[in-house]
């Protein structure tokens, strides 16, 4: 409900939701998707489970993402989605994942990057665990705060 709220005050002139949606819960900055492919710079893409809100949407838009991957409620979004996202939005300067490490995020994303070269594409992945309020011990750091850093930093260098 938050992404269609999103999207709708949104009007499609910041943010778009990709086809496929609700299955396929991938928010699109809309001034990259009207950007000719061949004109774009590094696409940027992350996202996650969505814990109390899709945090990652928020970061969507011009110097920043060009799109996040939105899970379902604490849980990481699925390779398909990821993939989806990856070949909406990269052109031939290619794409750039900004993973949190959690697990299931390390997984989907880097399974879909892997499927998104199969196909030619351009992707590599980041994975951020700068985190550290949590222990070693289990969890290991997650890369919650600093994520944000990572997003705006690469998002001027894109």
């Amino acid at each position: 409900e938050s992404l269609l709220g999103l999207a709708c005050a949104s009007n499609g002139h910041e943010v778009r939701l990709l086809a496929g949606f609700p299955d396929t819960k991938v928010v699109v900055s809309a001034a990259w998707a009207d950007t000719p492919a061949d004109e774009r710079g590094v696409a940027l893409v992350s996202g996650g489970g969505s814990g109390h809100e899709p945090g990652q949407i928020g970061y969507v838009g011009r110097g920043m993402l060009a799109a996040a991957v939105c899970g379902d409620v604490f849980a990481s979004p699925s390779a398909e989605a990821v993939y989806w996202a990856i070949k909406a939005v990269a052109g031939p300067a290619g794409c750039l994942l900004i993973v949190m490490n959690y697990t299931g995020d390390r997984l989907n994303f880097g399974l879909a990057a892997e499927r998104a070269k199969r196909e030619g594409l351009k992707v590599d992945m980041v994975v951020v665990g700068e985190d550290v309020a949590l222990p070693r011990k289990k969890t290991g750091r997650r890369g919650l705060a600093g994520t944000v850093l990572v997003h705006k930093v690469c998002g001027a260098a894109a």
